[in-house]
């Protein structure tokens, strides 16, 4: 262990821990900027791997406590209080009629924003960044399950696993999405 200078200021310790940081940052510099990569979240509900596109996710929450809504569809859990905000949490899973997301150790909610203030949408695991090149995406398929073709236009084949490219924004705007009332 390297002896410890006590002459360094606080701005120059806190400088040496920016670069350690930067150090271990994920993906080089060059990855991160590399044009014509799409970036988005990945996602699991069910057996399914989606991934939206890095912009419209603002947030990933351990599943707040939600205060249940008289009279809303099952798959609206309740109003949960996100830092001050009552933001309306949506089981996923259950509203494209795949039934009720287990409460695991791996379950996570996606908080995306829509007209008049963010939802948060329950989902069964989150599985972090996920990048596509151009190539990929010009061999992508589109979706067969007719539960999601108004909200994953195409899917992506990374690997083994295939990624549907589920769009938020075409969820948020979607009447059915927006009828919450039971």
């Amino acid at each position: 262990m390297a002896a410890q200078n006590y002459s360094t200021t606080p701005y120059e310790v806190l400088a040496e821990y920016e670069q350690r940081s930067l150090a271990h940052a994920a993906g080089a510099p060059e990855q991160v900027d590399a044009p014509g990569l799409w970036r988005g979240i990945g996602f699991r509900i069910g057996d399914r791997h989606f991934v939206s596109s890095i912009a419209e996710v603002n947030e990933i929450l351990t599943p707040p406590v939600v205060t249940l809504v008289p009279g809303a569809k099952s798959w609206l859990l309740g109003v949960a209080n996100v830092r001050g905000n009552l933001v309306p949490v949506v089981d996923l899973r259950d509203f494209v009629g795949g039934g009720r997301s287990p409460n695991t150790e791996t379950t996570r909610v996606l908080v995306v924003r829509q007209h008049g203030g963010s939802v948060g949408l329950l989902v069964d695991e989150v599985l972090g960044q996920r990048s596509f090149s151009e190539e990929q995406l010009t061999a992508a398929v589109g979706e067969a399950d007719e539960r999601y073709n108004h909200y994953v236009g195409e899917n992506v084949q990374l690997g083994e696993v295939q990624w549907g490219l589920f769009s938020m924004a075409a969820l948020v705007r979607s009447a059915h999405f927006q009828q919450a009332a039971a």
